[in-house]
């Protein structure tokens, strides 16, 4: 069993801002099993919350957080609340400790991760790591990236941008860039509601310069576990953004298939951007990623994937148990560092949330949003 950390919280647990955590310490299906310690340390007064070892060993096993809903009664699809409490009861199973600065920053970065599943589950793109399409709200310079064209606003063309039953088609993404775009609207959603001026000052960067790539991490991210004290490979909390590696170094050469960056939505299920209504298992994902070795394929000097070969032994594999476990047995390791292709799975060490957004605890990397805390 893994060591529990949870989240540490500072100031009052009631307030302005922390509506939804009074209601979920009191939901008597749980609360019973969450344990409470209080401290002083430099930064002042805390609240340590985690659940109880036996309540963790009963609902996560191992750290495994894929029937956390089903073992609580909740139904996180249908109901935001049972989400929202999904959420909440895996960061007090976490074996690395969240830190906020006030309960409202814990409540808000339940709801900013209850938005990104909720985004996440609605988005249908097309997969291309050479094009990229966007909507009439969107130009595109070399220099600036896509931002947003006079006249259009930050939160509807980030929507129509992902929502094919908004703009009735597809438009083109990398993997990685779809998630900047669905934690980009989620954290907008957010901030529409608990903090405006943060909001209106994103928005105006996306008028100028788009963020993305490394600087975007950089801004907006905070990144927990890593290589020397790795998370347990089934632990995840909804709203995760992760990374599967590609751990056969000759199809990793095939650009986009060096790995794959997804959310967790929950209830043991992953982002599956490209096929509609289909979402990843852990199980699902780690054999697609080892067959991709099968659909390799060379053009003289350039390499490709053959879908269709991935997607028939994918099948195969997952109709043969022995053939699945095999796979399994491989895939689920952590991966290699960087660079190295060893005997090392696909499960990465370390996670990714979005940083503190309230006035007054507001953390993201940005100058020029700064001002605005």
């Amino acid at each position: 069993m893994n060591a529990i950390a949870g989240v540490r919280v500072r100031g009052p647990l009631a307030g302005a801002g922390t509506e939804g955590l009074p209601a979920w310490l009191s939901d008597g299906r749980w609360a019973a099993a969450v344990e409470e310690r209080r401290g002083i340390d430099a930064l002042g007064a805390y609240r340590d919350l985690r659940l109880a070892r036996d309540a963790a060993a009963r609902w996560a096993p191992d750290g495994d957080t894929a029937d956390l809903a089903r073992t609580l009664a909740l139904q996180p699809d249908a109901h935001t609340a049972d989400l929202e409490k999904e959420i909440f009861v895996a960061l007090l199973l976490s074996p690395v400790r969240f830190d906020f600065p006030s309960a409202g920053e814990l409540a808000a970065a339940v709801r900013v991760r209850r938005r990104i599943v909720q985004a996440a589950r609605r988005t249908v793109l097309a997969f291309d790591t050479e094009q990229a399409e966007r909507p009439e709200c969107w130009s595109w310079t070399e220099e600036t990236g896509f931002i947003l064209r006079p006249g259009h606003e930050l939160i509807p063309s980030l929507e129509r941008t992902l929502w094919p039953d908004l703009s009735g088609r597809l438009f083109s993404f990398s993997c990685y860039r779809a998630t900047e775009y669905v934690l980009l609207l989620a954290l907008a959603q957010e901030l529409a509601e608990s903090h405006p001026a943060a909001l209106a000052a994103l928005q105006r960067q996306w008028r100028t310069r788009a963020i993305q790539s490394g600087a975007f991490h950089d801004v907006f991210l905070r990144e927990y576990g890593s290589l020397r004290a790795p998370l347990p490979p089934r632990y995840y909390v909804p709203g995760d953004r992760l990374w599967f590696r590609n751990p056969d170094a000759a199809s990793a050469e095939v650009e986009g298939y060096e790995g794959s960056w997804v959310f967790y939505l929950g209830s043991g299920r992953f982002t599956n951007f490209w096929k509609p209504g289909q979402p990843y298992t852990l199980v699902s994902k780690c054999v697609e990623l080892y067959h991709w070795r099968d659909g390799l394929r060379r053009d003289g000097g350039r390499a490709w994937m053959d879908e269709s070969v991935v997607e028939a032994r994918v099948a195969e594999s997952l109709a043969d148990p022995a053939a699945t476990s095999r796979i399994l047995a491989r895939m689920m390791r952590l991966r290699d560092p960087g660079g190295v292709y060893a005997e090392g799975g696909c499960i990465d060490a370390s996670r990714e949330a979005l940083r503190s957004l309230l006035p007054g605890t507001w953390d993201l990397g940005l100058p020029s949003l700064a001002a605005t805390a």
